[in-house]
């Protein structure tokens, strides 16, 4: 039985990878942050099969202490401070985790390796991020990277240092540079399940209105399920490399208010939307749409959900939560 160790198990992509990994008869161990961690039961209740271990990014000695107990066959490193927004306020976290912690990572397999570098295999959750204010559009493995936040800075940091480690040590090393990817399960900070739960609220009669920042932001939307296949196939290859995963259709934040607020039948939202500056970026990312040719031909990979109906899932998702008070 081959074995797999994930950091960032309680967010979406850490969930549907362990769903995906167990299906396919992994034995699955997830990395934890503090024993009292409030998702604890979350990941529990929909992978209860996992195994979890208390570890933390910017502790190396922790990760290697996991690394010694599970001895994994894959590590899938997804555990990040991942909202945009967030390392504004907190720079310095953001460079902490999201970047430094992939070095940690990194270097708590290549020691665990000893002698035999390529023994496990390594994925690295890049962002579309990086790109920031794009050189070309779309973007693709070889675009120039201009990241425009802490957040994208720190991810760039950990793509080059992933690429830095395999071609250094020779470890099986590969980046995914996923574009925005979005379930049910996304926090609810994420613009898109910010719509999608205020829309369910809003037809329910919850709430009247949702503030929003720049509506003509436009984004290469697919569903986190999709992705998460994308990386596990990145391992199945002989030799590592680095893909960029996306669906290559753009959106606006409008489109998705379009959707989301249709899918309850309201056709006119902007009664409902009310424009705040506090939710525009110091430096925004105007548009972002990914050329995931080389994730089509390498790994025989395509996305299977459309935007509408990742929309409409969410939605739908939300709705039932709300009237049950229980979440996804």
């Amino acid at each position: 039985m081959r074995r797999a160790l994930i950091t960032g198990i309680t967010g979406q992509d850490g969930l549907y990878l362990a769903e995906s990994l167990l299906a396919k008869g992994y034995e699955v161990h997830g990395l934890l942050r503090g024993q009292s961690n409030p998702k604890r039961p979350l990941v529990e209740r929909l992978v209860p099969q996992v195994h979890l271990h208390a570890g933390d990014l910017t502790d190396q000695s922790s990760l290697m202490r996991v690394m010694a107990a599970v001895d994994p066959h894959e590590v899938y490193n997804l555990g990040a401070v991942s909202f945009v927004a967030f390392s504004w306020e907190n720079a310095r976290v953001t460079s902490d985790v999201t970047g430094l912690g992939v070095l940690n990572m990194l270097e708590a397999v290549r020691l665990h390796c000893g002698d035999d570098p390529r023994r496990v295999r390594f994925y690295q959750a890049s962002s579309s991020e990086m790109f920031g204010n794009v050189f070309e559009v779309p973007q693709r493995e070889t675009t120039l990277l201009r990241p425009r936040s802490p957040y994208a800075v720190s991810k760039a940091y950990g793509h080059h240092m992933t690429i830095n480690y395999r071609e250094s040590y020779g470890m099986h090393a590969s980046s995914g540079v996923l574009f925005n990817h979005e379930s049910p399960r996304r926090g609810i900070e994420f613009v898109t399940r910010k719509v999608s739960r205020a829309v369910a609220r809003i037809s329910l009669g919850r709430q009247q209105t949702i503030a929003m920042g720049n509506l003509d932001a436009q984004r290469d939307w697919g569903f986190a399920g999709d992705y998460v296949e994308a990386m596990w196939l990145m391992l199945q290859q002989p030799e590592p490399d680095d893909y960029v995963v996306a669906t290559g259709e753009t959106h606006s934040v409008r489109e998705l208010l379009d959707a989301a607020f249709g899918r309850v039948g309201i056709s006119d939202w902007q009664p409902h939307v009310v424009l705040d500056p506090a939710f525009l970026r110091p430096a925004e990312v105007d548009v972002l749409t990914g050329d995931a040719s080389k994730a089509r031909a390498v790994l025989d990979w395509k996305p299977k959900v459309a935007f509408e109906e990742l929309v409409a899932m969410m939605v739908d998702a939300d709705l039932v939560a709300e009237q049950t008070d229980s979440p996804y």
